[in-house]
């Protein structure tokens, strides 16, 4: 065994790719519980399928763009199909396992753009995005800041993915939602979740995983990994208490849908500062990031933008205040890297939003561009009889729950909508 190698990292660091791997069926419960009953197999597909086709496109190619020795912009392809890549000890652990914890990152990233376009995108040009959005835009971003990229040599600070993961990822969701367009129900009759449970479900793992997220991204078994540890715990404690009292407040009543996205809200605001500030701060950022997310969810219900599960106010929002308060928060007694605002260094904040920014502008760019050059190939957005069935039936011949008989429905989709069949009526598989 190599000698720079440590047992306990190692263990650490295995245990930490297993937890982050999880977040992604995690996800799909949370987002699943969210649609309707119609469409519940579709939405949690569009996170398990990532699992297969953003994990092998990120071996193969993802993380060289990543990680590899390259520019200021980008890796360079000397790690393409894990070329050099083995058991040789990355910091004190194998480089394979590295890679490994990285990939898990990526998966899970691309999933979340699903949110803001499920109910109603293809399942196949969907599959396209997702896998080219996590090489042409994910690993670039990546590299930008863990890689040794420009936002790196710039003093940026993103724990474990403010920016690379959250706003990456909900400028995507944004951009995808304006170019394929509202569903065809929405603002003119209820959307409501059909499984409630499921989503605190999802929420509960969510949580669960995001210890490996953030405190695996000290790479090592060691007190960064600890405080991080710690401020996974008390973040999303903070934002749940202030996002339960902001809807008491509002409407007389906590509900559950709320309460679970204030817990997705605290873990997204902490993902950037977690390894850099201290357990009281991080209680604080938890707590500040509820009110710009609860607001921006309750004002985009009043707007035409039909971001289906509200990725731009929990992850973008959340993301966005996360590592703007890192800059303002963040305190070398407890990192030993570097100090922010309140600590007497303002310039920290500015290099702080520059990530932000960029990250943003390249994501929704490039994000266009490939929805663009994929609808040349097949059309983004089902159509309207295609939404009626439900996208379970129309995208993968099946439903989520047994029919009044007990049996499962399985059609052929594709026979089915060519030949008009009247299997289900119009919005009859709800």
């Amino acid at each position: 065994m190599d000698p720079k190698l440590s047992a306990p990292d190692v263990a650490w660091m295995m245990v930490s790719t297993a937890l982050v791997l999880l977040m992604t069926p995690a996800l799909a419960f949370f987002y699943g519980g969210l649609v309707r009953s119609k469409n519940a197999l579709n939405t949690m597909m569009m996170s398990v399928a990532a699992l297969g086709f953003v994990g092998v496109a990120w071996t193969v190619i993802g993380y060289t763009l990543a990680f590899a020795d390259g520019n200021a912009l980008a890796g360079g392809l000397g790690r393409a199909f894990l070329a050099g890549v083995g058991l040789e000890a990355q910091g004190t652990i194998p480089h394979l396992l590295f890679m490994a914890y990285q990939g898990t990152f990526a998966i899970i990233t691309a999933a979340l753009v699903s949110g803001a376009i499920v109910e109603r995108m293809r399942f196949g040009p969907y599959l396209a995005f997702v896998t080219l959005w996590s090489v042409v835009v994910y690993a670039p971003v990546a590299h930008w800041v863990w890689g040794g990229g420009f936002l790196a040599k710039l003093g940026a600070l993103d724990f474990a993915g403010g920016t690379v993961v959250h706003v990456n990822a909900a400028v995507a969701a944004l951009v995808a939602a304006l170019v394929i367009g509202k569903r065809k129900d929405y603002a003119r009759q209820a959307i409501l979740p059909h499984n409630v449970p499921f989503t605190l479900l999802g929420a509960g793992l969510l949580w669960f995983g995001w210890f490996g997220f953030n405190a695996g991204s000290a790479l090592a078994a060691n007190a960064v990994a600890a405080l991080a540890f710690t401020n996974t715990m008390l973040a999303p404690a903070g934002t749940l208490l202030v996002w339960t009292l902001l809807d008491l407040a509002r409407n007389g009543k906590a509900t559950a849908v709320g309460a679970a996205t204030g817990i997705v809200v605290g873990l997204v605001a902490i993902t950037p500062a977690a390894g850099f500030v201290g357990p009281m701060a991080a209680l604080a950022l938890g707590m500040i990031a509820a009110f710009p997310s609860y607001f921006a969810l309750v004002y985009r219900a009043r707007t035409r933008l039909d971001d289906s599960l509200d990725v731009v106010a929990a992850h973008g929002l959340g993301g966005t205040v996360g590592a703007l308060l890192t800059g303002v928060l963040a305190s070398k007694a407890w990192n030993g890297t570097a100090d922010g605002l309140l600590f007497g260094n303002p310039a920290q904040l500015a290099i702080q939003a520059l990530g932000v920014l960029a990250a943003a502008a390249y994501s929704a760019v490039a994000s266009f561009a490939l929805l663009k050059a994929i609808a040349l190939v097949s059309p983004l957005k089902a159509g309207m009889r295609e939404e009626g069935l439900g996208m379970d039936v129309s995208q993968h011949g099946e439903e989520a729950y047994a029919d009044h008989d007990g049996a499962m429905l399985i059609l052929e989709p594709a026979r089915t909508v060519a030949a008009g069949e009247p299997a289900l009526a119009e919005g009859g598989a709800r």
